[in-house]
């Protein structure tokens, strides 16, 4: 028991060796930190350790620094409630309770704002890891990480057989990233700064583009087949040429990530080197010592991964019920409000930084993140359902492939001049919403399929 309670409880490694524990891994300075993880470190706050010296017990002592880190350490510690909410809400549903039990949206929306803190502590657990595992394997883990609660979602809708979940819900992070977060962040940043010129590095930018394009075309070629097809302009050879094109694009579309992280983290690591950030004096914190043991990091890493699933399950659970009593349709909700509520906690910090004048860590957040979704998350599904047997391509429907593609173009000519200004993401923001309006009105669409 007792050393089942040290690995839990053990705190940050100055802590553990002074402590006389020589079983934790050496921690090391992090040397490369990406934009992400400096994005997330904008939302943690300092802990106040003044009590916690007077509790006399040792284990009792660490279990509380322990806590406090994990769940009070950042600025969403009073979204946590939501996920208790969300538990008890369903497990209301199910039992056999004398009160109503409450509505299926509720569990919906709480499970969504429940979210929020967790994929932030997911990204503070993440980098808690890689002061441990070394830079490359670091860099590894926040390529996983990063949007762990899509790939989650996405596995959960898969095994029920929602495609037009996962279809939905990856195109609108993708969307949200390109046009909301940076949208929101230029536009906001630009009025923060009017005397101020407003540059960024531009080589991120045209990497992080020709991803975005190479995605786009791997989403289009199923769509054209179909439709050469079915105009009877060309033919195939079998009935599912369309799926088995989708794979091979898929397995494509991997390799290229496979080769963008090894230049992003081996042959051109210094072009996504984030700026330095200075202190404002405010109560963020920008760690550069892991406050966390190996043990302890890991195993609040499957404690929040698990959390996460659970609430993942819910929310793909009672999509179908909400949209019925929102009168809104699961493509609408899961394209414009998944994302922008399951991303909120890097949203704010891309904005925030672009208060700073960091467009290079702002960039990339949005770029960033819409990269791995497009070419790590959505290729991953498809292989993933692939295993699972079921038939899930890369055909979006020419609607959802249309607004993909006017958004990687729209994003690509804004950032091509290596400057920003305020009217640039005024106009990112405008697309973002003439296209939620798009799918709003489709809320009285008979067929969900794709």
């Amino acid at each position: 028991m007792d050393s089942a309670a040290a690995a839990l409880l053990d705190s940050s490694a100055a802590t553990a060796a002074a402590n006389g524990n020589a079983k934790e891994m050496p921690a090391r300075h992090l040397a490369h930190r990406t934009a992400l993880n400096m994005s997330s470190s904008s939302l943690r706050k300092k802990s106040d350790l003044a009590l916690l010296r007077k509790v006399p017990c040792a284990t009792l002592r660490r279990l509380l620094d322990n806590f406090q880190e994990i769940l009070l350490a950042t600025k969403l510690a009073l979204l946590f409630p939501a996920v208790l909410l969300a538990l008890a809400a369903r497990i209301f549903q199910f039992g056999q309770a004398t009160p109503p039990p409450p509505p299926t949206e509720w569990v919906f929306v709480l499970s969504l704002i429940g979210l929020v803190p967790l994929a932030e502590r997911l990204s503070f657990l993440t980098e808690q890891v890689a002061f441990y595992t070394g830079p490359t394997v670091g860099g590894l883990l926040n390529a996983t990480f990063g949007n762990v609660t899509e790939v989650i979602i996405a596995i959960f809708a898969l095994y029920e057989g929602k495609v037009v979940v996962v279809k939905c819900s990856l195109l609108g992070s993708v969307l949200s990233n390109l046009l909301l977060v940076l949208g929101t962040s230029l536009f906001l940043g630009g009025l923060a700064n009017l005397g101020t010129e407003q540059l960024y590095d531009r080589m991120q930018v045209d990497v992080s583009t020709g991803l975005l394009i190479l995605g786009v075309l791997c989403h289009s070629l199923p769509l054209m087949l179909r439709y050469a097809v079915s105009s009877g302009e060309h033919a195939v050879s079998s009935w599912d040429s369309e799926l088995e094109l989708s794979r091979a694009c898929s397995i494509v579309m991997l390799l290229a990530y496979v080769a963008y992280l090894f230049f992003q983290l081996k042959t051109h690591r210094q072009l996504f080197e984030p700026q330095e950030v200075e202190d404002d004096g405010d109560d963020s914190v920008s760690q550069d010592e892991a406050v966390l043991g190996f043990s302890s990091a890991m195993i609040w890493l499957g404690v929040m991964t698990l959390m996460t699933a659970v609430l993942s399950e819910f929310v793909v659970s009672t999509i179908e019920a909400a949209s019925k009593s929102w009168e809104l349709s699961v493509s609408f909700i899961s394209i414009i409000l998944i994302p922008i509520v399951g991303n909120a906690a890097e949203h704010a910090g891309a904005v925030i930084f672009a208060f700073k004048n960091k467009l290079d860590i702002t960039l990339g957040v949005s770029l960033g993140s819409a990269t791995q979704i497009s070419m790590f998350v959505v290729p991953l599904s498809v292989l993933v359902a692939w295993i699972m047997g079921v038939p899930m391509d890369l055909d979006f429907n020419l609607l959802e492939t249309g607004s993909l593609f006017l958004a990687v173009l729209v994003t690509a000519f804004t950032l091509q001049d290596g400057s920003s200004h305020y009217l640039k993401g005024l106009l990112l923001l405008f697309c973002y919403i003439v296209i939620a309006v798009c799918f709003f009105v489709l809320r009285q669409r008979g067929s969900m399929d794709f």
